[in-house]
C-alpha cells in the first residue's frame, strides 16, 4: 500500500474527503519526524515505538578498494512494533 492508497483507505473509513484525510496524514508524519529529530519518542499503545538510535562509530572495508574505511556514529530511526500488532501479522 503506497501513500495514495492508504489516504483513500483512511477517507473511507471515516467517511471524510481525501485531502482531509491527507492533511491529517500528513501532519502525523511531520509530528513523528519532528519529535524524532528532537531524540524524542512516540508510542502508541498497541501499534508500536518510534524512536531514534544511535549507531557507534565503526571500521568498515570499501568493497570496491578493499581499503578500510571509518564509519562515522550517526543517529537513525527505529520503529519497534507493539505487542498487539506482532499478534495480528502472525
Amino acid at each position: 500500500m503506497n501513500k495514495l492508497q492508504l489516504v483513500k483507505a483512511l477517507a473511507e473509513s471515516n467517511d471524510t474527503t481525501q485531502k482531509q484525510s491527507e492533511q491529517f496524514l500528513n501532519s502525523l508524519i511531520k509530528t513523528i519526524v519532528d519529535e524524532l529529530s528532537d531524540s524524542g519518542e512516540v508510542k502508541l499503545v498497541g501499534f508500536g515505538t518510534f524512536k531514534t538510535k544511535i549507531n557507534e562509530a565503526r571500521k568498515g572495508i570499501n568493497p570496491q578498494t578493499k581499503k578500510e574505511i571509518k564509519i562515522p556514529k550517526k543517529r537513525v530511526p527505529k520503529f519497534v512494533a507493539g505487542k498487539d500488532l506482532k499478534e495480528k501479522v502472525k
